[in-house]
């Protein structure tokens, strides 16, 4: 029996496990905000535990996460060694997940088995990695441990907020340096770049006044709407700027927030909006950013008495492919191809995800792990966010059996 069947058996062996494993981490909450996921490190770690992984726990001071705007962070690093010498392969997944919302038929939190898929919040993006990257780890020691390398499992908590207290801060404090890296992701496709993303907090300020005499107050809004509509028009020149990544279209921009006013009778004096751009590839990062800042403050300048404050909330620069990275995207594909029974794509992603953060470090890297063809169809970040199991017991081999070829 080749290497290939042995880790292939021992998943199959033990994929009962492997669900219950995830049902366990969908079970326990990391809505972010408000972003209390210690709890979450401290459960993984005594589920780890139980299989012999010690992790260790990484906690972010207190006081750097309240400044950043959540509560609590605990990032973990579970380390193995099989001898001098060799490549270090790190697997990165995000427990951290945006609220349930509603319309919901299945309880987010209850890792519920209905039709063939695992339902709750995270359990595509990406709790569903905890567990095939752990899976994949024990499967590779259990019956191809490698002579030499290592493997490092990082389970962080700040993917939604950008990742700076994530792998970021792991990297940062040097805790960490690996050769190559595989973040999660979904399976029919291995994903080597990325879109950017500049998010911003908007306030439009006028003069409150009475309805009855308008004429004594500024109207906030009115000069918002200016302000959005000029973003809008932008937003529609950005169809005319195309990427060369597969899988990338075009620059674009959404406004996901707003807020204002006091009351029905009241002309507001203060609006706030909240956009997201995403930048392909190929963007500047500062030229997209001050651009935007042009935008609002030409169309502000058309209402006389509205001033406006821009906060930027995040710059998630995009992910370009490193030269490194071709052997994780030959194994991948070999495997997967194999796996999947269809060819598995090299291609960029929309998203913008912390993997960048690796590849700032100089650390080549790919996305991939256990999910459907798009977001779409995992329902991540909507209702009725699901996995297909059979997706999860596949995506586990290719990551065993890539393991296993780059530290042969």
């Amino acid at each position: 029996m080749t290497d290939y069947a042995k880790l292939d058996a021992w998943i199959d062996a033990h994929f009962d496990e492997e669900v219950k494993f995830l049902q366990e981490l969908v079970r326990v909450p990391t809505d972010t905000p408000p972003g209390n996921n210690a709890p979450h490190a401290e459960r993984t770690a005594e589920l780890l535990k139980d299989f012999g992984l010690d992790a260790e726990k990484h906690a972010v001071p207190a006081q750097e996460v309240k400044d950043y705007g959540l509560e609590s962070i605990t990032n973990l690093i579970v380390r193995r060694q099989y001898g001098t010498g060799g490549l270090t392969v790190a697997l990165n997944a995000h427990g951290d997940v945006v609220p349930p919302g509603e319309g919901w038929t299945h309880d987010p939190y209850g890792g519920e088995i209905a039709d063939g898929s695992l339902y709750g919040r995270a359990a595509a993006v990406s709790k569903s990695d905890f567990a095939s990257f752990t899976f994949a780890l024990r499967a590779l020691e259990a019956v191809a441990k490698p002579s030499k390398g290592s493997v490092e499992l990082h389970f962080t908590y700040d993917e939604e907020f950008g990742g700076i207290l994530g792998p970021g801060w792991l990297l940062e404090k040097g805790l960490t340096k690996p050769d190559l890296m595989i973040a999660a992701g979904f399976s029919y496709e291995v994903v080597t770049a990325h879109n950017g993303c500049l998010q911003m907090e908007v306030t439009v300020h006028g003069k409150m006044a009475h309805a009855a005499i308008p004429t004594t107050g500024v109207d906030a809004l009115q000069g918002a709407v200016k302000i959005l509509n000029a973003l809008y028009a932008q937003n529609t020149l950005y169809q005319q700027v195309t990427s060369k990544v597969e899988g990338i279209t075009h620059p674009y921009l959404n406004v996901g927030r707003i807020e204002g006013g006091t009351n029905t009778n009241v002309v507001p004096g203060k609006v706030m909006f909240k956009l997201d751009r995403r930048m392909i590839p190929e963007e500047n990062p500062v030229e997209v950013e001050a651009t935007i800042r042009k935008v609002i403050a030409d169309a502000a300048a058309e209402s006389a008495g509205i001033t406006v404050d821009i906060k930027r909330l995040l710059l998630a620069n995009s992910m370009k492919p490193l030269a490194g990275n071709k052997p994780l995207v030959d194994a991948i594909q070999k495997h997967g191809g194999e796996l999947f029974g269809e060819p598995i794509k090299a291609m960029g992603t929309p998203l913008y995800t912390d993997v960048r953060l690796y590849g700032e470090a100089g650390i080549p890297g790919v996305i991939y792990g256990a999910g459907p063809r798009t977001v779409l169809e995992s329902h991540a970040k909507r209702s009725d966010e699901r996995v297909v199991l059979e997706d999860l017991r596949r995506a586990t081999k290719v990551i065993a059996r890539t393991l296993s070829d780059l530290l042969a």
